[in-house]
Formats: C-alpha cells, sequence, structure tokens
C-alpha cells in the first residue's frame, strides 16, 4: 500500500479539518480551500484531466441544489417570520406549554418541536435558545439541548433532503433509502432524547425522566419506520416532530398535569399576531409537501418522475433537478403565499431581504463546494472519455482498499466516526453522505458487507456531529448573546456525540 498516495487522498479532509478546529476558519472558507486542494492533488498526482476536474465540480454543484437552494429558501422564510413577528408569537404559545414537569418540556420543545422545525428547513439553535433561557435554564442548556435535539432525526432534515440525496448516490428509490436509516431510528433518538437529560441535570434528572425520555425517543424513532413503510419518507420529519408533541401532551394529561400555563411571565404582552397567521408559512408548506410527496398524489409521478429534468454533465449519469419537486421550491411558494396572512410592512419585507442577502449567501456556497470536493474525489484518476483505465488512480479506490485492509471485517463499527468527522467537517449530514458513500461502499464490496447499511449508518454520524459543529454551537451562542459559551458546551456535548455514535457503531457491526 502506497501511504503517500493515501495521504495525498485524505489531504483536503486533513487540512479542511485543521482549518476548523485549529484556525476556526469559517465552513465556507475551509472548503474552498479543501477544494483547491482536492483539484491540485486529482490532477498533479491521480492525472485527472482539468476538463474532468472541471465538470466534476460543476455536476457536484447541480446535485447540491436540494441541499444549498433549501438552505437560502429556508433562511428566507424564517427571516420573513422573524420580521413579522410570527415566530415572536409561536414562541408565546411555546413558553407556556408544560411549565410544570422539565423533564416534558424538553422533549416537548426540543425534540418534538425541535425535529418540526429542522423538518421544515427552520434553524433550531436560532429559535429555540431564546426560548429556553426566557423559561429560565441557563446558557449552558439553553445552547446544548436545541443543538443535541438537532440530531434526533437530522436524518430527515429539510423534508428528508439527506434521504433524498442518499438515494440519489446509491440508485434506489427514497422510500427503500429510507428504510435503512429508520432502522436506527428508535435506539439513536432515544439515546439522545436521555442524553438531554444527562446535560441539565446528570443522574438524578435521568431517573425523573426516564419515562418521557424513552417515550419521546421511542416515538420518533416508530414513526420514522412507519413513514418509510408508508412510503412517505420525504413527510417524515413533520410526522414524528407533532407525534412527540401530542405522546407528551398525552402523557402530561394522563399524569393529571396542567398542560400550559397562562401566568408565564411575558405572555400578556406577547405579540398580537393570530396564532394561525403565524404558523401558516409551515403549514402551507406541510400541505403542498404531502401533495407532491404522498404515493397516492398524481402530482408525485409528475413532479418526481416526468419533469424530472435531468442535467446531463457526466456522461451516463444525469442530475435529475426535480424543480417542482423539490422543498427549495415550495418553501419559496409557501413564504410568498403566506405574505397577506403575515401583513409584512414595506419596512420589514426590506429588512428581511437585506438579511437574507447577508445571512444565505455563505451557507449556500458552503453546502455546494462539499458536493464538489465530493464528486472530484468520485471522479478522481479517469480519463478524457470518463472511463477508470487504472483503478489506482482513484481517490475513492485507494482509500477503500487502505480501510478495508486496516479495519477488515471491523469496518462497519468504524463508518459512524469517519460520518461523525465528515458532518463536522462539512457542518452537513448531506454533505457527510456526498463526501463518504461511495468510500464506504467500494469497503464493503472487499470485506463482504452491507454497503448500503454501512453509508446510512455513517450518514446518521453525520447527523450527530451537529451537536458538536462549531457553526451550529456558534449560532446557537449567539441567538442568546453568550458568544464563547459554545467552547465549554463543546466539552461535554463531544463525549455524548462519541457515545450515541458508539452506539450506531455497534448496531452497524452487529446488522452489517
Amino acid at each position: 500500500m502506497n501511504l503517500f498516495a493515501v495521504l495525498l487522498a485524505l489531504s483536503p479532509v486533513i487540512v479542511i479539518f485543521l482549518l476548523l478546529t485549529l484556525r476556526h476558519t469559517a465552513a465556507d472558507t475551509a472548503g474552498m480551500i479543501g477544494w483547491v486542494i482536492t483539484v491540485l492533488v486529482a490532477w498533479l498526482y491521480f492525472k485527472t484531466p482539468p476538463g474532468i476536474i472541471l465538470q466534476a465540480s460543476l455536476a457536484g454543484i447541480v446535485a447540491s441544489l436540494p441541499i444549498s437552494l433549501v438552505v437560502a429558501t429556508s433562511i428566507l422564510q424564517v427571516t420573513v417570520m422573524i420580521e413579522t413577528g410570527a415566530i415572536a408569537r409561536i414562541v408565546a404559545l411555546i413558553k407556556s406549554v408544560a411549565v410544570g414537569d422539565q423533564a416534558v418540556q424538553i422533549m416537548l420543545i426540543n425534540v418534538g418541536f425541535g425535529t418540526l422545525l429542522t423538518a421544515l428547513g427552520a434553524v433550531p439553535v436560532s429559535i429555540l435558545p431564546p426560548i429556553m433561557i426566557a423559561l429560565g435554564y441557563p446558557p449552558f442548556a439553553a445552547i446544548a439541548l436545541p443543538a443535541i435535539g438537532y440530531d434526533a432525526l437530522c436524518t430527515y432534515a429539510l423534508l428528508g433532503i439527506p434521504v433524498v440525496v442518499f438515494a440519489g448516490f446509491v440508485g434506489l428509490p427514497v422510500s427503500q433509502a429510507g428504510g435503512y436509516f429508520a432502522r436506527f431510528m428508535p435506539v439513536i433518538s432515544s439515546c439522545i432524547a436521555l442524553g438531554m437529560l444527562w446535560l441539565v441535570g446528570r443522574g438524578a434528572m435521568l431517573r425523573r425522566g426516564l419515562v418521557p425520555a424513552l417515550l419521546a425517543g421511542l416515538t420518533a424513532g416508530l414513526v420514522c419506520i412507519g413513514m418509510t413503510a408508508a412510503n412517505m419518507v420525504t413527510l417524515t420529519g413533520i410526522a414524528a416532530g407533532l407525534a412527540v408533541i401530542v405522546v407528551m401532551l398525552a402523557y402530561l394529561k394522563l399524569r393529571g398535569r396542567p398542560l400550559n400555563e397562562r401566568t408565564v411571565p411575558g405572555l400578556a404582552a406577547g405579540p398580537r399576531l393570530p396564532l394561525w397567521a403565524a404558523i401558516s408559512p409551515w403549514a402551507l408548506l406541510t400541505l403542498f409537501a404531502l401533495l407532491v410527496n404522498a404515493p397516492f398524489s398524481p402530482f408525485f409521478d409528475l413532479t418526481f418522475n416526468r419533469w424530472a429534468v435531468p442535467v446531463r454533465i457526466i456522461p451516463g449519469a444525469p442530475e435529475k433537478v426535480r424543480p417542482l419537486w423539490q422543498a427549495y421550491f415550495w418553501i419559496l411558494v409557501s413564504t410568498l403565499l403566506a405574505l397577506p396572512l403575515l401583513r409584512p410592512t414595506r419596512a420589514q419585507i426590506t429588512t428581511s431581504l437585506r438579511r437574507w442577502l447577508k445571512r444565505a449567501p455563505r451557507p449556500v456556497l458552503a453546502a455546494a463546494i462539499f458536493f464538489a470536493i465530493a464528486y472530484v474525489i468520485n471522479h478522481s484518476g479517469k480519463r478524457a472519455d470518463w472511463t477508470l483505465v487504472e483503478p489506482t488512480r482513484n481517490m475513492v479506490y485507494l482509500l477503500a482498499t487502505a480501510a478495508a485492509a486496516a479495519f477488515g471485517k471491523l469496518y462497519p463499527s468504524i463508518a459512524p466516526f469517519l460520518g461523525l468527522l465528515g458532518g463536522f467537517i462539512s457542518g452537513s449530514e448531506t454533505s457527510s453522505i456526498a463526501m463518504l458513500t461511495a468510500l464506504h461502499r467500494q469497503t464493503a464490496e472487499r470485506i463482504g458487507a452491507d454497503g448500503l447499511l454501512i453509508a446510512a449508518a455513517s450518514g446518521i454520524g453525520g447527523g450527530l456531529a451537529s451537536v458538536i459543529s462549531p457553526a451550529k454551537l456558534q449560532n446557537a451562542s449567539a441567538a442568546i448573546d453568550h458568544i464563547g459559551e459554545e467552547a465549554q458546551v463543546l466539552r461535554q456535548t463531544f463525549w455524548i456525540a462519541l457515545l450515541i455514535t458508539a452506539v450506531v457503531a455497534a448496531m452497524a457491526l452487529l446488522w452489517a
């Protein structure tokens, strides 16, 4: 094994990791530097023609559109909702729920509502920390809980975009691809719920909140399995979030606890926007998502199959854009249709657009650039006719060979930790899936394991990186004006992320 070649193939990941951890470089900047290194390594050492590199990069950017444009449109939607008072109205309601039971309150806000927010394209680490502070939680918990809650069903974020991207990479229907993730979810979402309680009150809180934590985790996980069976994977996050909320409220009712408390400070002076108007963008988005994703709907076949709009960049592997099926299109439509209900002023619209133009470009670039890196790595070593004559010139082949030789049959237990690293580096489970899926499948072939299951386990590891992502933790800190607190949070959430990833690793080793 050529150790120098293996290190060169790993060099983009190593450089990006060092930039993030030692230099605290922004994800988009680190990604651009990583892309330049990837291009140079693929061209100078692995003999990839510049034309192939540029085409592969373009194909990666096109493939990133489902995630990058969702990032852009969801930032626009949430910004409009913040400026018009819609988010404040929703927050006012949440503050009043389950005030008398802290464990249930944590599950409701950070698993139930957090999952629902993530599924609809909102950002829990920006919206939930102020709610936690208003309810009396210390800054540490206000940052850590929304961040770890982001992990719970991160695979089904943004109307299931990570699963959709995974399905595209492995060539499976979304419902079938979703099944590989869903089997992990009851255990992993329960572990995350228990991790939340540990962060708030260690063993004492775990004992007090064991039942609601398991109820919330198992509800979310079992809904994942049920939605996969119903062929409605892209609506999983919405259904799971709502189910957790209903189950937690039912648990309170059965125990004779009040569901809400109207005397919470600040409620009387809360925003006057009607609740139905405040939630209208998300209600419309849910309706449209159901129309274009339900297998019984005629719009599904129309938008997913007949209007796929394939873009042919790499021969034999067209990228299906599906513009009228993708979440970003319906997020934009639901935002525009909700404007008459939100009744923004001209100043609010102007402010929303200005803040959107300031906030959106860099996350969009970060999402796109990591896909470009993944595609260059995947197609490295190919000749001008897109054939791979010498497999050792392909970076994925080289890394797969090295991984199989180093870990052998134990590789399924390593893959989730690679996914965790990929998610930490890229800041996104979807980007981690793009970067690592080909590697996992090739390595699995060499050791005779289930490559799809290993790749899915790695994707879940990428989702667990949300709780150690510098960008997400910093967002949460900034939302409550506690920049710097994220370093203390990271020191404790790091071990929880490793522990839950180890559970994923054990399950992958058992099943693969």
